[in-house]
């Protein structure tokens, strides 16, 4: 029967015929064959018309599947919830039954429960099985029997449960079976997180696509790995409680922990947007992410865990420790901080070709920085001259300060500010001090002589927070930047110092 026809005993009429998969039959009511009679007598017209009625009942198994490959594992969470409410229900019924506080169960009228019996103790495998439990509850006496009584009914009432579900729900027969074994034992489910290897997969490709910086990007699936663990070793879904239980659990401060939520919160929008089977299990949640009330360091506490600027002569002492065995990498960073106000990869992203000279005076062109209004051009300080032609008369990789760091991401820094963070350990300074303190001292100097509040955040690659200046102005002119930045001064260093 390798072409599916078949003729019927005593007929002459050709009909069609299908076996149906296992993995499928609920979804085709129940049925273990498929027929369908092709009206001809001939062989030749039945081998055509059964292409068409083949092809109909394939597309339906194929359907099938995917529904239940679509369903994914959001129903065995509320299996597992309706059985331990099940569960409570018939404890809480048993504990009144040996306290002696049993309430009378509603009425049933003797017609229904004539129907309930024939379903329940049907002439089959699993009804005679029924029967001979209820026949042992029943040699039972007194208490036990109203105990094995619950028993019974708790047992019966997730039997029948399952199979209603699996039934309305067209669940394959590995499905079913599992539900049952769900519904007996509602402790052995563990939930898995929906945040899977597969969704962090195509999250990242999305973002790539983008041109999100790398490192954000693994910054933001190391979290999202991190929180996905915690839910499949915790068994908790994804909602808000579970997000913050995990919060707690990480210990760190209030703007890290912003962080955490703002990887998650990008990934949930990312979801509900991209995901369809996401979009379907979660579009009527609230987004776990939101409201969160972050811990708030205040007063003192909050003052001491800000950075802090160097005084000029902290600069002073350790550019002069950095440059002890003559000009290095790092004390050329530090005078070029302390003489910009730029950031340490800012500087470290110059190339000899951004050492340009608009309207003839030179200055630092800052072509690569974390925020558009970072995009400057820096004059260059009358005492930083030298140091400037030093640098570029001594380039061999194009770069005006050099930097051996290997870092994955491209970041040329790393290894300097690693550099910079031990030299200022070694002279005292604590976590709040840093290079980016260099720039704190800069804006302060510019302040205290004097500079206009626009002119230093155009120095310094600040927003200002106002459309005329940030959108409108051209900015101040090669000259006036050059007289504003000529008064920074760190009198401590030898000019000697800067010549070499």
């Amino acid at each position: 029967m390798a072409d599916n026809l078949i003729q019927k005993k005593g007929e002459s009429t050709w009909y069609v015929r299908l076996a149906v998969p296992a993995d499928v039959r609920q979804a085709m009511g129940g049925k273990k064959v498929l027929i369908q009679t092709l009206k001809t007598g001939l062989r030749s017209e039945a081998m055509d018309r059964r292409l068409p009625v083949l092809a109909a009942w394939k597309a339906k198994f194929r359907a099938a599947r995917n529904k239940q490959a679509n369903r994914g594992d959001a129903w065995k969470e509320v299996i597992a919830s309706d059985a331990q409410d099940f569960s409570r229900i018939f404890r809480q019924r048993k504990t009144d039954a040996v306290l002696g506080e049993t309430k009378p169960l509603p009425a049933i009228e003797p017609d229904a429960l004539q129907e309930l019996h024939q379903l329940f103790f049907s002439d089959t495998e699993a009804g005679r099985r029924r029967r001979a439990e209820a026949d042992a509850v029943d040699a039972l006496l007194g208490l036990d029997r109203e105990v094995a009584l619950y028993d019974f009914a708790h047992k019966l009432l997730l039997e029948t449960f399952g199979g209603l579900t699996a039934a309305v729900n067209e669940f394959s027969p590995a499905e079913a079976e599992e539900m049952q074994a769900i519904l007996t034992d509602p402790t052995a489910y563990k939930a898995k997180s929906p945040i899977t290897k597969q969704r962090i997969a195509a999250f990242r490709q999305h973002r790539e696509a983008r041109n999100v910086a790398i490192k954000t990007i693994d910054q933001q699936q190391s979290k999202l790995e991190k929180l996905s663990a915690y839910l499949s070793q915790e068994s908790l879904p994804l909602d808000f409680d579970s997000v913050s239980a995990w919060m707690d659990s990480l210990k760190l401060s209030s703007k890290t922990l912003a962080q955490y939520l703002l990887a998650g919160n990008v990934f949930w929008k990312w979801a509900l947007k991209h995901e369809s089977r996401w979009r379907e299990e979660f579009k009527d949640r609230a987004n776990p992410f939101e409201n969160h009330e972050l811990p708030q360091v205040r007063g003192k506490a909050r003052a001491d865990a800000q950075r802090k600027d160097f005084d000029l002569a902290d600069i002073s002492k350790l550019h002069n420790a950095a440059l002890a065995d003559g000009p290095t990498a790092l004390s050329d960073l530090i005078l070029l901080g302390a003489y910009t106000g730029a950031r340490i990869e800012e500087l470290c992203q110059l190339k000899v070709e951004h050492v340009i000279r608009p309207d003839g005076i030179p200055s630092l062109d800052i072509v690569d920085s974390k925020t558009a209004a970072g995009i400057r051009q820096v004059p260059v300080h009358p005492a930083l001259l030298p140091v400037v032609d030093r640098l570029v008369s001594d380039s061999t990789d194009g770069y005006l300060v050099p930097s051996e760091c290997k870092n994955k991401y491209g970041i040329r820094s790393d290894a300097l500010s690693k550099a910079f963070g031990r030299l200022k350990k070694a002279h005292g300074f604590g976590p709040q001090h840093v290079f980016h303190s260099i720039r704190k001292t800069v804006i302060t100097q510019l302040v205290r002589a004097g500079v206009q509040g626009t002119l230093i955040a155009e120095l310094v690659g600040h927003e200002t927070g106002t459309i005329t200046f940030d959108v409108y102005s051209q900015g101040a002119s090669s000259a006036q930047k050059l007289e504003a930045i000529s008064k920074l001064s760190l009198p401590l260093i030898s000019p000697d110092h800067l010549r070499e």
